[in-house]
């Protein structure tokens, strides 16, 4: 049976490079756009999340995947997608997003298909890394998430926003099970990362890793932090938070701060993996920058999904794939360096 896959903000940064890693690594799939500017009558359709009525669109395609990469402030798309039994995967949400979104779920005693979030870290992949790294028979005590992020690297307009939206509120991480309330670019710390960035400062840094890890894998200590390839941006942004700039501004001054968009960067992080036995690193490089690892990471959830006989109801993507399946994955993508140590 053939696979219809409908990608709402197909024309985006992120959705376009989905469309065509997906079309190249399965041309039996029929990949439909859901756009505001539909051109092609036959692959593309009038869709707009903030306009319900738009989704009715989507029935006569006999679409069997929704995969979201556009921001769904009001999660039409989500609750269309369960009342109507067609499989979802959201790789958009941040921690708060995602919160009200799970929320959402749990408000449905039926389900009819596969809701899936791939929220986190470039498509949620890290939950599956650490699961993958670790034995089912060791205990995981900790686990750190570094980030590299260029800003010489493309991006999109959801992750500027958020940081510019949230970067004056308090969010979560997790010590010994016990929440505890942090500031983005706080705490710094020396890390070395590996290939050939070396010493940086690294802050604090919200992604819904935090609430995964803690929440859904039981992990008791878990903390993102990140690092500009600017020194002198990573220091700025810590002094702005560090005097309470962030909260004077404006939120289109805080836009502005956060809003620009090279034309391309390498993306690098790494997992530190504390267990009762050893303590593990995966170490992650995308030559290509975020975009291409996170339309990967989105890819590879739903060729798991496609492939997973999964009964209806919802997951984190990270639950869909076996074993070492998306180490594995990312392992073998011409542009991904992973490896562990």
């Amino acid at each position: 049976m053939q696979n219809n896959i409908l990608i709402i903000g197909g024309k985006g940064l992120v959705g376009s490079t989905i469309a065509r890693i997906l079309k190249d690594r399965n041309p039996q799939y029929n990949i439909i756009i859901g756009t505001r500017t539909p051109k092609e009558s036959q692959k593309e359709i009038l869709i707009d999340v903030n306009t319900p009525s738009s989704l009715e669109a989507i029935l006569p395609r006999s679409i069997s995947l929704i995969i979201l990469s556009v921001n769904d402030p009001k999660d039409y798309v989500l609750r269309f997608a369960i009342e109507h039994g067609i499989d979802y995967l959201d790789i958009t949400k941040p921690t708060p997003a995602l919160n009200k979104a799970l929320k959402i779920t749990r408000e449905y005693t039926k389900y009819n298909s596969r809701i899936v979030f791939g929220s986190g870290w470039m498509g949620g992949i890290v939950p599956g890394l650490v699961k993958s790294s670790v034995p089912a028979t060791e205990k995981i005590e900790s686990v750190q998430l570094m980030v590299y992020y260029s800003i010489k690297d493309k991006a999109g307009e959801s992750s500027a926003h958020f940081m510019a939206e949230h970067v004056a509120t308090p969010f979560i991480n997790y010590q010994k099970n016990q929440p505890k309330e942090v500031l983005h670019f706080l705490d710094s710390e020396s890390y070395c990362f590996s290939f050939g960035l070396r010493n940086r400062q690294v802050y604090n840094f919200d992604t819904p890793d935090l609430y995964i890890l803690n929440q859904v894998e039981k992990v008791p200590t878990v903390c993102v932090k990140m690092t500009y390839n600017s020194k002198f941006v990573t220091r700025v942004l810590g002094w702005m938070q560090q005097f309470g700039v962030f909260k004077r501004m404006s939120l289109k001054a805080r836009k502005k701060t956060f809003g620009g968009s090279g034309a391309g960067d390498i993306s690098v992080f790494e997992i530190i993996i504390k267990g009762t036995q050893q303590v593990r690193r995966i170490l992650l490089k995308s030559e290509k920058g975020q975009a291409e690892l996170t339309a990967l990471s989105a890819v590879l959830h739903t060729e798991a999904l496609v492939n997973n006989e999964a009964l209806p109801g919802q997951y984190f993507a990270h639950q869909l794939h076996e074993e070492k399946a998306l180490f594995t994955g990312l392992q073998q993508y011409e542009s991904i360096t992973v490896k562990e140590i």
